[in-house]
C-alpha cells in the first residue's frame, strides 16, 4: 500500500477554454543539419555548458551537439553503465504486452535529459522512470513512488506516450507527460510529488492533433514548454504555469529549406533548450529524408530569437 505521507497530488483547477497569451512568429537566427546524426534519432535537449541530447534508440549513451560557424556535429559525450530494466506496472492492454515482447527489455527509449552539478538525469519514456548518471558513467534509477498513482489518474496509459522532457528547478524535477492527457509532474527531494494540468493557450492551433508536451527547460525564472503539435515554445510563469508568450515556428519548420518528406512523422520538435542567446529546438526526423535531398537523413536544430523585448 502506498504511504500517502510520501505523496502530494495537486490537480490545477483550470478553465476548459484556453487562456490568452502573446503569440509571436518565430524568427530563425540559425538552422543546422547535424552531421553524424543520420539514423540516431534525437529526443531531449539541455545546456550543460554545451548542448546535450539523448537518443530513444541508444540506452547507454549521452550525446553532445557541437556548433560551428558552418554547421553542427553530433558526438558521443558520455557512455554510461547499463541500467537493469525496471519493473513495469501491471497492464491489461494486450497490445502493450505484445509490443513489450517484441522490443528488448534493455531498450529504454530515452525521451529527456537535464544536467545537475554531479551528473545528468535521463528520462525513460518506455518505463516512466528517471535515472541519474554520474560524471564517471555510473547510472542508477531514482526511486519510483508515482507511476502507479499516475496510471490510476489516467496518465501513461498509452504505449511510449509518457515522459518526454525533464528539467531540474531548484531541488525539484519537472517531467512533461506528453499527451492524452498531457500534464506536468513535479518531484521533490524526498520523493513527494505534485501533478499539474497545463493551461491551454487560446491562440495556439494544434490543427486537430492532441495538445502535447515534448520538452521542458527553465530559464530566467520561467518554465519553457515545447508544444510540438502546435509548432510552439511557450514561456510559462511559475507557479501558475500560465503562458506569458509563445513562439510559433511552423513557418520555419515547414519552409522548403527545412522540411522533411513526411513532416509530422519526420519533423516534430523533440527537445528544447533556452539560454540568453535564444531558444533551441531539436527535431527527431525518425531517419526520414529532407524534402530537398532524399539522401540526407540528418536531424535538424533550430536557433530561434526571443520575441522583441522578451526573454
Amino acid at each position: 500500500m502506498i504511504k500517502l505521507f510520501f505523496i502530494v497530488i495537486i490537480l490545477a483547477l483550470l478553465p476548459t477554454k484556453g487562456i490568452a497569451a502573446d503569440i509571436f512568429p518565430a524568427k530563425s537566427i540559425a538552422s543546422y543539419w547535424i552531421d553524424n546524426s543520420s539514423g540516431v534519432g534525437l529526443s531531449g535537449l539541455t545546456f550543460c555548458d554545451q548542448l546535450i541530447t539523448i537518443s530513444p534508440k541508444e540506452s547507454e549513451k549521452i550525446y553532445r551537439i557541437n556548433l560551428y560557424d558552418q554547421g553542427a556535429t553530433l558526438e558521443s559525450h558520455l557512455n554510461f553503465s547499463s541500467l537493469p530494466p525496471p519493473r513495469r506496472g501491471e497492464t491489461n492492454n494486450v497490445s502493450h504486452f505484445v509490443m513489450d515482447l517484441l522490443r528488448p527489455k534493455s531498450a529504454m527509449r530515452f525521451g529527456g535529459v537535464c544536467c545537475r552539478d554531479n551528473g545528468t538525469f535521463v528520462l525513460s519514456e518506455r518505463y516512466h522512470r528517471v535515472a541519474h548518471v554520474e560524471e564517471g558513467g555510473r547510472s542508477t534509477w531514482l526511486h519510483d513512488k508515482w507511476s502507479a498513482v499516475l496510471r490510476h489518474m489516467g496518465y501513461h496509459l498509452k504505449y511510449n506516450n509518457g515522459g518526454e522532457g525533464i528539467v531540474e528547478v531548484g531541488n525539484s524535477l519537472w517531467i512533461a507527460m506528453e499527451r492524452e492527457p498531457r500534464g506536468l509532474l513535479k518531484i521533490g527531494t524526498n520523493g513527494e510529488f505534485q501533478v499539474f494540468s497545463l493551461p491551454s493557450v487560446a491562440e495556439l492551433d494544434f490543427r486537430g492533433h492532441p495538445e502535447n508536451l515534448r520538452g521542458l527547460d527553465y530559464h530566467d525564472g520561467a518554465l519553457f514548454t515545447l508544444e510540438s503539435n502546435a509548432h510552439a515554445v511557450c514561456r510559462r510563469a511559475l507557479p501558475s504555469l500560465q503562458a506569458e508568450w509563445c513562439l510559433v515556428y511552423r513557418e520555419v519548420e515547414e519552409s522548403p529549406e527545412h522540411a522533411y518528406e513526411v513532416s509530422r512523422l519526420g519533423g516534430m520538435g523533440s527537445g528544447v533548450a533556452v539560454n540568453n542567446q535564444g531558444v533551441f529546438v531539436v527535431f527527431n526526423n525518425n531517419n526520414i529524408s529532407r524534402a530537398r535531398d532524399p539522401l540526407d537523413r540528418r536531424a535538424r536544430l533550430l536557433h530561434l530569437a526571443f520575441p522583441d523585448g522578451k526573454q
